[in-house]
């Protein structure tokens, strides 16, 4: 019988993200805002459907709305990495890096009782610094890199990269992959954002977003006996009314589908002992 695993995750940046952006005029602010209101119900829809999801949340954010990241905790999900602020990795030095990794690992354990398990990057990029620190921090996946859709694999280190030459692939490392993509990520599809330099026009049918997302699991269901297959969502995103109810036909859909929904770490321990990494 197939497996089919999927992820609903949440990139619970609040302010953060727009903030890493340098909007931080009283109407950018205000839609961080949005995030923490729309948590309660995003909390009660995922309890409607028995569904246990990873909260990425930046140490930022954890500081910032502490009784709401309680609530997530409370609720049974898992509270993931995703920085302490919402910068970049490759915009910092290794010691900067180093040092916002540390930080927010220990807001993460000042507020669960452990370090994070799984880690994304604010920017869904890795600096050459990235996965030394990981591994060296104990980590066992991560979840910014796209090399695949259904199927995790493991973070390679050492590749070379030279335009007038064939790409030389680096060696896996232990550290576990769980890709994502940017067709199911809520953010580029519904958020409108205009600056000097860049428009994203975002404002999508949110039902039309939601089919595209549903035939994902389709296809992984016609062709997969096992995959992982994560969304990526933004509280103060897909919290509107109108895009609720279109999430909540997605989740419905993959539930009468066969899909089984699961923590990001449980997806990573499951394909652990499926493929044990061999180094």
């Amino acid at each position: 019988m197939a497996r089919l695993l999927v992820c609903v995750t949440f990139d619970f940046d609040a302010m953060s993200g727009l903030m890493a952006r340098g909007l931080t005029s009283p109407n950018y602010i205000s839609r961080g805002e949005f995030g923490p209101a729309a948590i309660p119900r995003i909390l009660k829809l995922l309890d409607k459907y028995g569904i246990k999801s990873t909260f990425f949340s930046p140490g930022f954010t954890i500081e910032t709305y502490p009784a709401q990241n309680e609530a997530i905790l409370k609720a049974g999900h898992e509270i993931g990495h995703h920085g302490w602020t919402h910068l970049a990795p490759n915009k910092m030095t290794r010691e900067q890096e180093e040092a916002n990794l540390v930080r927010g690992n220990e807001t993460i354990k000042k507020l669960t009782g452990k370090y994070a398990r799984g880690y994304r990057s604010p920017s869904w990029d890795l600096s050459p610094n990235t996965l030394p620190l990981l591994l060296k921090h104990g980590f066992l996946y991560e979840s910014s890199l796209m090399g695949d859709d259904y199927t995790p694999y493991r973070v390679r280190h050492g590749d070379v990269v030279d335009i007038e030459k064939p790409l030389v692939f680096g060696k896996p490392t232990k550290l576990i992959e769980l890709p994502i993509a940017w067709s199911l990520d809520d953010f580029p599809h519904f958020e409108f954002l205009r600056m000097e330099t860049q428009l994203m026009p975002g404002l999508m049918n949110a039902n039309h977003v939601m089919e595209n997302w549903i035939n994902d699991f389709v296809y992984m269901k016609a062709h997969f006996d096992w995959g992982v297959l994560t969304y990526t969502l933004h509280p103060y995103v897909i919290g509107r009314g109108h895009r609720m109810m279109a999430f909540e036909k997605l989740l419905k859909a993959v539930a009468e589908g066969g899909g089984t929904f699961v923590t990001m770490e449980d997806a990573a321990l499951e394909y652990d002992k499926r493929a044990p990494f061999k180094g």
